[in-house]
């Protein structure tokens, strides 16, 4: 996912665990969810009038169509609007959802899902043919979805996402209204896991049809979710409540929520102690050191990794040394010591902690081992040797380029503090909104600019994906063929172990070229009220707000 933009830090150490959520099932079925229990009365709406869940999205969600809002600001909304074929529960294990049962074929190519009886909320039944329709759409080059190399699992994907196969050619058919087949290209474990998704939620057919920006405003969204979009004012606030259409909302406890779009710490922090917000995204770095000792800040590893993309084709980042020259340069250590305060952990590689090794044990993180170090003297030899090659007696002017935000701007001025004491270099700083970043790294217009990734499933390869030479979300100019050929050799490959080593390869060579300066693994680091109970919020399931309680 994401990923990606501005993100709610979440726990998950959950990730470790969704593999062993699938291969724990029988090969070839999916166990039902339970029936709710009629005996047990959940509060319902009129009980819980007025007491909204308060959150803040920190901004704007890019789109809550599917395919098009992929970030998390949009995915943490649409996975309380609407619903996948299944979703991962408090221990990052696959449930049932949409789907209440599926089979899986001997050769693990085929997934045959069979629908519950659900309604969208305009009353239309949520039909396999809404599925069908939907996958097919996200693949659609015309809409040019940043998620829709997640889908090329299955057979024919590619192809049509590409330009170079029929629409008609992807294996996704609704065999009647409640049976969906899905063939794949080859097995992929993380089937399930990925399905849950918001990118392969169900788009209503006719609804689309009718009016293609059905998903721009409250008074023409439509889903089939657990709650239903109420109010949106844009750029200010978001309002649900409970989908009473929804085919278990007897089981759904809250009422509603709103979601602030707070795009400062402080700010937010004052909300949270005025009980304007139920739950923070953050801790403010000036009170985090009290607030931490005084046991009130909710921390947990997550999945996911905040780190800078160098442009390697604008000068001087077109010069490998000088890249590897400025992440050296980092101490990252004190970046997260002294300057976040939140215990994350050093971004000494790519791909973060909280992923498994091969065949489900150990920890990819532990195996791989750091492959990046803070050394201030070894950088300045780098950089003076990558100037050599390039001909410079003055190193060209830098720009870092970040989005408004206290933690953006405290890194910020925190790496343009080390470049000066550690390179002597004179890093200009530029703070731009969100959107403006994403579209000037998608236009490769910037030297050095902050990103962030938080993976769509668990597995290594879906952060390692990211950086092939024809990915949507590489946005670095750089391309390596040796780099390609092993993440698509991954992909095919069913040995789980041969499989893992190539993806260690990858990272090895990801971060000996240095498109990318890794910064820190995310965490959970966030307050919440002793009034709420029930979020569940990981990074790779996004916040299911269905048994939330606010007292």
């Amino acid at each position: 996912m994401k990923k990606l933009s501005t993100i709610v830090l979440s726990a998950s150490l959950a990730a470790s665990m969704l593999i062993a959520g699938c291969s724990s099932q029988p090969a070839n079925t999916a166990t039902p969810a339970p029936a709710a229990n009629s005996n047990e009365q959940a509060p319902t709406p009129q009980d819980q009038a007025a007491k909204l869940l308060l959150l803040n999205n920190i901004k704007e969600p890019t789109s809550l169509d599917p395919p098009i809002g992929f970030d998390e600001p949009s995915y943490n909304i649409l996975n309380n609007l609407m619903e996948g074929l299944t979703r991962l529960d408090a221990d990052g294990k696959v449930q049932p959802a949409a789907a209440s049962e599926w089979k899986i074929s001997p050769d693990g190519k085929v997934y045959t899902f069979t629908l519950r009886d659900n309604k969208w909320t305009n009353g239309d039944p949520v039909k396999a043919q809404d599925f069908e329709y939907a996958w097919k759409r996200l693949l659609d080059p015309k809409i040019a979805s940043s998620a829709a190399p997640l889908a090329y699992m299955i057979e024919g994907a590619e192809a049509f996402n590409s330009g170079k196969g029929p629409a008609d050619g992807v294996k996704v058919k609704a065999l009647d209204d409640k049976t969906l087949e899905v063939t794949l290209a080859q097995p992929a474990s993380w089937t399930l896991l990925l399905v849950s998704n918001p990118a392969f939620f169900p788009v209503n057919q006719a609804v689309d049809q009718k009016d293609p920006k059905w998903a721009a405003e409250a008074s023409t969204f439509v889903g089939n979710g657990p709650f239903k979009l109420k109010e949106w004012a844009h750029d200010s606030e978001l309002k649900i409540e409970k989908n009473e259409n929804y085919w278990d909302a007897a089981n759904v406890t809250l009422a509603g929520a709103v979601w602030k779009m707070i795009d400062d710490e402080n700010t937010e922090y004052q909300m949270f102690t005025n009980e304007e917000l139920h739950r923070t995204t953050t801790v403010p770095s000036d009170m985090a050191d009290q607030l931490f000792k005084e046991g009130k800040v909710l921390v947990q590893d997550g999945a996911g990794t905040e780190f800078y993309r160098f442009n390697v084709t604008k000068e001087p980042f077109d010069n490998k040394n000088i890249r590897k020259a400025f992440s050296m340069a980092i101490d990252r250590q004190t970046l997260v010591d002294l300057v976040l305060m939140r215990q994350q952990k050093p971004g000494n590689a790519f791909v973060s902690f909280g992923l498994p090794d091969a065949n489900g044990t150990g920890s990819f993180r532990e195996v791989g081992g750091d492959l990046i170090k803070y050394d201030p003297a070894e950088a300045k030899k780098l950089l003076e040797q990558g100037m050599k090659e390039k001909g410079y007696t003055t190193l060209p002017e830098v720009t870092l380029t970040y989005r408004s935000g206290t933690n953006y701007e405290k890194t910020a001025q925190a790496l343009q503090e080390m470049f000066k004491q550690n390179l002597g270099v004179d890093v200009k700083l530029q703070k731009v909104e969100g959107k403006v970043l994403t579209d000037m790294q998608k236009q490769l217009q910037f030297q050095l600019a902050r990103s962030s990734w938080l993976p769509d499933f668990g597995d290594a390869i879906n952060f390692l994906d990211i950086f092939q030479s024809k990915s949507p979300s590489n946005r670095t100019g750089w391309n390596n063929p040796q780099y390609d050929k092993l993440i698509q050799d991954a992909y095919k490959e069913a040995d789980d172990a041969k499989r893992l080593q190539m993806l260690h390869d990858a990272e090895k060579i990801l971060m000996d070229e240095a498109p990318i300066a890794p910064l820190y693994f995310y965490n959970t680091s966030l307050l919440q009220s002793d009034k709420v109970s029930g979020i569940v919020s990981t990074s790779l399931s996004y916040t299911d707000l269905r048994k939330v309680v606010v007292k």
